[in-house]
């Protein structure tokens, strides 16, 4: 993923700096007034609006999303039916033994639950806390990526009413208006680059991790439960992968034929035809 993110985002900047080539001198386009008062006036009003410590956690969590690979739904899936197994051939306390194999910390601790003997309430009430409060920290990060998103532009609205206050100022001296015009024109555009090029995209960038992982942690609980459970390995892995999509399943799907041959639709198609003519012909007779 990280490379396809990389990728993307080189190949975006250069369509965009070559938009700007195709238009005269790219030259014209920088400038270091402005790009100063978006920059620091953005941090500014990041750091007025929320702690330093959520800041660098959203850092964290934005450096997490990109270079950290995630675990495929398919792999969770192999590992709790791998578990289920082991649990009814070596019993329960065996999977204390893998408890520490797995690199999924979700599934650690749903595995401790499982080994600890909590029932199924209990596991059911720990794990969707787990998952509440996961969500509700990855909806702060992510809000606050907006909300720095809003704030850009703003600063780029700033910077252009400083440049157009600075040239009529200097309405009669020349030099100094046009070194006003890049300032009140390039803020504007700054504001909305760093808006909707950077802070807008890593917002949606931990909104769809953050839906990956609630998936796969959804995975864990309902295997862990139905492990508890002692569910049939067969027919815990038909009911996690109901949380897949058809083409990632690896389930052959039934033909109609062996459907009609398991619940005998056509003899029992004939056995009501016979009847519907039994009623008929006693309804003749008499």
């Amino acid at each position: 993923m990280k490379y396809k993110n990389l990728i993307g985002f080189f190949l975006s900047v250069i369509l965009f700096l070559l938009g700007f080539a195709l238009h005269g001198n790219i030259g014209l386009y920088f400038s270091l007034s402005a790009a100063l008062i978006v920059i620091f006036g953005t941090l500014a009003a990041a750091l007025l609006s929320y702690k330093l410590d959520q800041l660098r956690n959203v850092f964290r969590v934005l450096i997490t999303a990109y270079r950290k690979p995630m675990a495929k739904e398919t792999e969770i899936i192999t590992i709790l039916i791998d578990l289920s197994i082991r649990s009814r051939v070596e019993g329960i306390l065996a999977l204390q033994n893998h408890e520490n194999e797995t690199t999924i910390l979700f599934l650690r601790r749903a595995l401790g639950c499982l080994v600890d003997r909590y029932n199924i309430e209990q596991i059911r009430d720990i794990l969707n806390t787990e998952m509440y409060f996961f969500r509700l920290r990855r909806e702060d990060s992510e809000r606050a990526l907006r909300t720095i998103a809003n704030y850009c532009p703003t600063f780029g609205l700033i910077g252009s009413v400083v440049g157009l206050i600075t040239m009529i100022g200097g309405i009669g001296d020349t030099s100094m208006i046009l070194k006003a015009i890049p300032v009140a024109l390039a803020s504007t555009l700054y504001g909305l680059v760093f808006s909707t090029f950077f802070f807008l995209p890593f917002a949606a960038t931990i909104r769809e991790k953050t839906n990956q992982e609630l998936l796969l942690q959804k995975i864990i609980m309902e295997g862990v439960i139905a492990i508890n459970s002692e569910v049939n390995p067969v027919i815990l892995k038909t009911k996690l992968e109901s949380f897949l999509t058809p083409s990632a399943r690896e389930t052959e799907y039934v033909s109609y034929a062996k459907i009609r041959e398991r619940f005998n639709i056509e003899r029992q198609l004939k056995n009501d035809a016979q009847r519907e003519m039994r009623k008929e012909e006693n309804g003749k007779f008499r």
